[in-house]
């Protein structure tokens, strides 16, 4: 049961799992300010949030690093909410330099809250903690396997609706920025760490 390809099974669940929407709705308002073809700016800024998380998934697995999961739970959502917010008045996609970077830096540091996320399921799943690399490898594989899905998945809704019905990008990008940043501010105000 603590094979390889299951604790890939289990981060591919985790990052797919409906329950646990932020995950994902943080890689929706991660992408919704991009086109498809800006994919290589994508795929970078989706690397620098994986990095992110890797080593804080690490790090907090080993424990190395740990932070109260209510903590973490109240930053995710706020990770979501910065994220959208910058969508809507932050960097231009199109521009190049420091705006990009800034995005790339963000995708980063919000990739170091999220790894405690990931951090404590997958320690609460661990079998055995003497062997922990390759049940660490395997989920950080099923998780980046799940993200790489949706953001595919993403990427292709936003090119229907910019491409082929017509929506303005702009509209796009607020329109979806605007739901994230309201879903995420719900469980901001909902937290218990109030």
């Amino acid at each position: 049961m603590d094979s390889f390809g299951f604790y890939i099974k289990l981060g591919f669940d985790h990052i797919s799992d409906f329950a646990g929407y932020d995950h994902m709705l943080f890689l929706v308002a991660l992408c919704a300010i991009y086109q498809l073809h800006q994919w290589k700016s994508i795929l970078v800024l989706v690397t620098a949030f994986t990095i992110g998380h890797s080593v804080t998934l690490v790090l907090s697995s080993l424990d190395i690093l740990t932070i109260p999961s209510n903590i973490i739970e109240l930053l995710i959502p706020e990770t979501i909410f910065l994220t959208a917010l910058n969508n809507v008045i932050g960097a231009n996609p199109a521009e190049v330099g420091a705006k990009m970077n800034k995005n790339y830096a963000m995708a980063l540091f919000f990739g170091f809250i999220h790894g405690m996320g990931f951090s404590n399921y997958f320690k609460a799943l661990l079998m055995d903690s003497s062997s922990v690399l390759m049940p660490l490898l395997g989920f950080n594989i099923g998780i980046e396997l799940g993200q790489i899905l949706v953001v595919f998945f993403i990427v292709c809704v936003a090119y229907l609706f910019v491409s082929k019905i017509g929506v303005k990008h702009r509209e796009w990008n607020v329109f979806i920025s605007g739901a994230a940043a309201g879903m995420s501010l719900i469980s901001i105000l909902e937290n218990k760490i109030w």
